[in-house]
């Protein structure tokens, strides 16, 4: 399967483009919805509800859909957790600069330049929640941050990353005689998530769908 592009060739300063494009993009949408709205509790309206979507505020300390190391790792405290996870992602995104910069000297494909330069971008935007978001902003609960206050509601790296988009396309019942979850309901793709995951889930499909194409270059 291929994947063609007809707008030029991507090089560094297009990279950066990208790169600085999806980071400000999901950066203005967390620090307006961190600046105007306090954080969404459960079984409080969402912000925004059309149905299928809703806009929302949650704040994650973990991992995707709220997992943390420490769940993996049972011995670890959540604090111990938190910055190695914040470690991680900081060695994740050197890697993948060191890709990028690979990458655009072998002239790889546009297709696999644009998924690297996504990926990096998407961990770029959380990994600046987790390292500044609890320095810079008081906390949500209850009320709406303020910015730059006496004092935040985290130290440096131990931020929460803000999430805000969910699609609750279909919400059902389980069938009693299912085990564990009868007569439970259900909603198919209730995680929230914000446009850094986005830009990261992109950029891995790019490369899951069209791997044939990598792996030839």
């Amino acid at each position: 399967m291929r994947l063609n592009f007809s707008f030029p060739k991507i090089n560094l300063k297009r990279a950066l483009y990208i790169i600085f494009a999806v980071i400000l993009l999901d950066q203005f949408s967390k620090i307006y919805i961190k600046l105007n709205f306090p954080l969404t509790l459960y079984g409080d309206d969402a912000i925004l509800d059309y149905g299928f979507f809703k806009l929302l505020f949650i704040e994650n300390k973990g991992m995707a859909w709220g997992t943390k190391l420490s769940d993996f790792i049972p011995f670890l405290d959540d604090e111990i957790s938190k910055l190695l996870l914040s470690i991680i992602r900081i060695v994740a995104i050197f890697f993948l600069g060191y890709w990028i910069k690979k990458s655009l000297q072998e002239k790889t494909s546009n297709s696999f330049l644009l998924s690297l330069c996504l990926i990096f971008a998407g961990a770029v935007g959380n990994l600046l929640d987790s390292i500044f978001y609890g320095a810079i902003f008081s906390h949500s609960y209850g009320q709406v941050a303020t910015f730059l206050p006496d004092k935040g509601y985290a130290p440096f790296f131990f931020g929460h990353v803000v999430d805000m988009l969910q699609f609750p396309i279909l919400t059902w019942i389980w069938p009693k005689w299912i085990p564990f979850v009868g007569g439970e309901p259900y909603t198919f793709f209730e995680y929230v998530f914000n446009l850094a995951d986005s830009s990261i889930s992109l950029g891995i499909a790019i490369i899951i769908f069209f791997n044939r194409k990598f792996l030839t270059n």
